[in-house]
């Protein structure tokens, strides 16, 4: 199936047109590579995922989620479900179901309306294709959140599937700091569920009582990149700081990553955020931002076009516009930073490796862009 995919990108790239398919080169502390723009015109695209076809799903804020195929996005898939697309609320991330060959299902987070306002929910739906056509079907809600507000702020949301089957869905505090704290609220929270929706039963709160049990970590304030990392074994994310304080963090089961309580950020007043930035039973981030970076979008390296950041973080960055690398070790500490394509291409929401090894942006644009990152010959 991944070398199909992989051959699929490559007609894909054949059959765009010359206006589609301009390119810069860039050098890289490495490597040298070559950025084309293989779509554009998309409203505040979100989300990537490959589809074993080598067509490439993507999500726009707005609402719609299209398909890239043979150089050209299709119409809006029809059936999406209502989106409460305001502020930083919207449809957002995208991901395949590791049975898609035979169960056809796609995954979703998106803004839930309800009564109170919106909160962030995760979806899954089998996808149908009907010749140039495609549409949503069996669309069931496999997780909501209880307390909606009218906050236009911090919806997370990520959705990553681990080997065991099992899928994670990230969640923002909501703009509400003191949720991150409540193990009875799912914001600011990392949730662990099985594809439909219920409880796994190894979860650290899985019995309920002390907190709800699709929790598995807690104090996180919005998280817009993760990804599972199988050089260590489990997730990884990053997550948005304050004035400073932007994270990357290993969350682990019934961990708490200490927002408000701690942090290396401070409020956007300039005051000190709850307590300092350590204190017993809270985490330690592996790495953090100061000042912040606004990081979304995360990938982790394993594909074979750029063998030189093998197991290296590809971090977006929503404020300075760039793609931060973060190498590692071979026990996975991220030993230091290169910035790359500083303001080439506009807010960077996502970050993508394709099944051929090439590394997919998305920009966070009125008119945005897809583009891929190859090796320049």
């Amino acid at each position: 199936m991944k070398p199909f995919a992989a051959f699929a990108i490559l007609s894909l790239l054949c059959l765009m047109g010359p206006a589609q398919a301009a390119s810069k080169t860039f050098d890289t502390d490495k490597v040298r590579v070559e950025a084309t723009v293989i779509a554009s015109g998309l409203d505040h695209p979100w989300a990537l995922a490959f589809l074993p076809d080598g067509d490439v799903l993507v999500t726009e804020r707005s609402g719609r989620m299209r398909i890239l195929s043979h150089g050209k996005l299709s119409a809006p898939i029809a059936g999406v479900p209502e989106v409460a697309a305001y502020g930083q609320g919207g449809l957002m991330d995208v991901a395949i179901s590791p049975h898609y060959a035979t169960d056809q299902l796609i995954f979703f987070t998106f803004s839930r309306p309800g009564k109170g306002g919106s909160g962030t929910a995760a979806a899954r739906a089998k996808l149908v294709r009907d010749g140039g056509k495609a549409r949503l079907e069996e669309v069931r809600v496999i997780y909501s959140m209880k307390e909606k507000t009218a906050s236009p702020l911090q919806f997370g949301s990520r959705l990553v599937f681990a080997p065991d089957g099992t899928l994670f869905i990230t969640t923002g505090d909501r703009g509400d700091a003191e949720r991150a704290q409540d193990m009875q609220d799912s914001a600011g929270a990392i949730l662990r569920v099985e594809p439909d929706g219920s409880v796994p039963p190894d979860n650290p709160y899985a019995k309920g009582g002390k907190a709800l049990p699709i929790i598995w970590s807690k104090g996180h304030r919005n998280i817009q990149g993760a990804a599972y990392d199988p050089l260590t074994r489990g997730l990884i994310v990053t997550e948005h700081g304050a004035r400073g304080g932007d994270e990357v963090n290993r969350p682990q089961a019934g961990k708490n990553y200490g927002w408000p309580v701690i942090s290396y950020g401070r409020n956007y007043s300039g005051t000190r955020i709850g307590i300092g930035t350590a204190a017993p039973g809270y985490e330690q981030p592996l790495y953090y931002w100061d000042p912040s970076i606004a990081p979304s979008g995360l990938a982790i390296y394993e594909g074979d076009m750029f063998p030189e950041w093998k197991n290296d973080l590809l971090v977006g960055a929503l404020k300075y516009r760039l793609v931060a690398r973060l190498p590692r070790d071979a026990r996975g500490r991220i030993t230091g930073e290169e910035r790359l394509f500083a303001g080439a291409f506009g807010r960077i929401r996502d970050v993508r490796v394709a099944p051929d090894g090439s590394i997919w942006l998305l920009t966070d644009e009125d008119d945005g862009e897809i583009v891929r990152l190859s090796r320049a010959r």
